[in-house]
């Protein structure tokens, strides 16, 4: 396993473990990798320095796969990092638990409550720019979320 820091075209740093360097770069040419915070695909590897850990005499040791130094708080990837993202958080929590995800069927699903042919529920999916555009026009009452649904994310 390898950890790198990455960091996506918005400037939000993270960090993930990949299988291989290989598995990386496999991941990343297929666009399989995505910000946590704003769901972009364009992530990179940040600048990285290994970590030295204290040696038994014969000289420094190189701990690969570290980017941190050992004074640095480690940070993962499920702990927020922020008043904001903690806000993220609680708002994907009680989207989760008080809507249906519909995916790709959202905005059918959205005209359909609104039209009255489909029962009054609370739903979240997916939904091209034009069509979000095209629900408001229509006077559909929709909000974009400022997070990827789980599976969309890494």
């Amino acid at each position: 396993m390898i950890r790198y820091e990455l960091k996506c075209a918005e400037g939000h740093g993270f960090d993930s473990w990949f299988q291989s360097a290989s598995a990386f770069d496999d991941l990343s040419e297929r666009g399989l990798l995505s910000c946590g915070v704003c769901g972009s695909s364009d992530v990179s590897k940040a600048i990285m320095a290994p970590r030295v850990a204290p040696s038994d005499g014969d000289g420094p040791q190189i701990v690969h796969n570290a980017s941190m130094p050992s004074s640095a708080p480690a940070r993962t990837l499920s702990a927020p990092d922020g008043k904001l993202q903690e806000m993220i958080q609680a708002m994907r929590k009680h989207v989760e638990e008080n809507s249906t995800y519909v995916g790709k069927n959202f905005v059918k699903e959205a005209r359909a409550i609104h039209d009255g042919t489909a029962p009054e529920r609370m739903i979240h999916g997916e939904a091209a720019p034009g069509e979000a555009k095209a629900l408001i026009e229509e006077g559909v009452q929709i909000a974009p979320l400022p997070f990827l649904p789980k599976s969309k994310a890494n």
